[in-house]
């Protein structure tokens, strides 16, 4: 199925194509040249993101190129996004191909301004090619007899700046081999420490003395132990890769493990709100706004819970209260952000929470409305779940759970026994920055205005 996409403006911050003379110039006083072949790089779409998928090519190599029109969607670990160019062009050379992967900062493609410079960009493509690190280098001596292949390796590099491992540095160092000479093997012609060794006549360090150092050693009889963890194959069973935006899920639940939780319930009478509800529901209103309206009220009064722990040494206690909200999608989940729902009145946040989630369904919400959320929102009560704990999204303080409400025999003061519409809210915290009574004191507040639901239209 196509993915739906929408047309990101990458901000100077993060320019979506650079022009390769500006990269390779260090800042001097002599006049700066316009560069004619520029790359079309990997773009960082979000704060989480670390590498992208290549969903298409919207053009095809040769294609004339005006600004702002969308050359590549890009799958990222949200969405998918149509992503343009900031200038006119021939897209010489795709260098990442459809339904590959390249981290982001790599080359995916290269621009030429006219069609002179088209083969000298496809030259340039060629070195950028992940596929160009497979052959083995060529020996130093060949290097200097035939500059032609030398050159793109120089071209991806700033004179005075050597794209090198650390390690290969300091080897390089130690024994005296100029870098900026070598053709890197690594990915995008990174010189790596083989290649330095390689130039300085060292011979690599055989690897078969550690497997031979290792082989007699006890522990090798535990490698059956690892196959004997592994799951068995059921006949008939397919296995289907995540997508990227599972992906991050699941990278993101893996590292909530890591920070210490706990979990606080309270039920709360839900008639005043429930009866509201019914008032406003004509004009847009909807439940999860009415709910994240009530949690932002309350954070203002608990700005703790609005806080966070980033490093494990401090608070960070955010000046806007956002509210980020669970969204379901057909390949994973999604949280767009209320900024500023304590500032919003009623109507204006159910009309902007209308609009997240058509974005949110056709993947077209931009970074800053799923990354900014300061506390977040899950509402199963849609499907009649009447209670359920939330994992804590990492860099935040808390999250809330709301289940569905029902109607619940309840005791009053006297002791007489009424029926009463009710749900479950569970808030999951991190120990470090919030504990048991601030939870308490908030639950205590969202309560009230629940049960007193009038100040939500103010």
């Amino acid at each position: 199925m196509a993915s739906l996409s929408f047309s990101f403006s990458v901000s100077s911050s993060t320019p979506f194509v650079r022009p390769s003379a500006l990269l390779l110039r260090p800042r001097s006083s002599l006049p700066v040249i316009r560069a004619k072949i520029r790359e079309i790089f990997m773009p960082a779409l979000s704060s989480t993101m670390t590498e992208g998928k290549i969903v298409s090519w919207v053009k095809s190599e040769g294609d004339l190129l005006s600004k702002g029109e969308s050359v590549v969607v890009v799958e990222s670990d949200k969405a998918d996004m149509d992503v343009e160019t900031f200038y006119d062009g021939i897209l010489a050379a795709i260098v990442v191909s459809e339904g590959e992967t390249a981290p982001v900062g790599a080359a995916i493609g290269i621009l030429a301004e006219t069609e002179a410079e088209i083969e000298e960009a496809k030259a340039k493509a060629a070195s950028k090619s992940p596929s160009s690190s497979l052959p083995p280098p060529a020996p130093a001596a060949s290097i200097a007899e035939s500059p032609a292949p030398a050159a793109p390796i120089a071209a991806a590099s700033a004179p005075g700046k050597v794209v090198a491992t650390p390690f290969a540095k300091k080897l390089a160092k130690q024994h005296k081999v100029d870098v900026g000479k070598l053709a890197g093997t690594g990915p995008y012609g990174r010189v790596t420490p083989e290649d330095v060794e390689k130039a300085a006549g060292i011979a690599p360090a055989p690897k078969v003395s550690v497997a031979a150092a290792v082989a007699p050693s006890p522990p090798v009889p535990a490698a059956p132990a690892k196959s004997a963890v592994s799951y068995p194959e059921i006949g008939g069973a397919k296995i289907v890769p995540f997508t990227t935006m599972q992906a991050a899920v699941s990278r993101n639940m893996i590292e909530s493990l890591s920070v210490p939780t706990f979990r606080v319930g309270y039920p709360i009478a839900t008639d005043a709100l429930d009866a509201l509800y019914k008032k406003v529901k004509a004009k847009g209103v909807t439940m999860t706004a009415l709910l994240a309206k009530a949690a932002a009220m309350a954070l203002v009064q608990h700005p703790v819970v609005n806080s966070s722990c980033k490093d494990g040494k401090s608070f960070t206690y955010n000046s806007s209260v956002n509210i980020a909200v669970a969204v379901a999608m057909d390949d994973g989940l999604i949280t767009p952000v209320l900024q500023d729902a304590d500032k919003l009145d009623l109507y204006l946040l159910s009309k902007k929470w209308k609009e997240l989630v058509e974005k949110a369904r056709a993947k077209q919400l931009q970074p800053q409305e799923y990354n900014s959320g300061t506390f977040t929102l899950s509402n199963l009560g849609m499907f009649g779940v009447d209670r359920f704990d939330a994992i804590l999204p990492p860099g935040q303080g808390a999250i809330m759970a709301v289940g569905a409400s029902k109607p619940t025999v309840v005791a009053d003061k006297e002791g007489f026994f009424t029926v009463k519409n009710q749900m479950l809210v569970n808030v999951t915290a991190d120990h470090r920055v919030i504990y048991g009574a601030d939870l308490a004191a908030f639950l205590q507040t969202f309560m009230k205005i629940i049960q007193n639901p009038e100040s939500l239209t103010m």
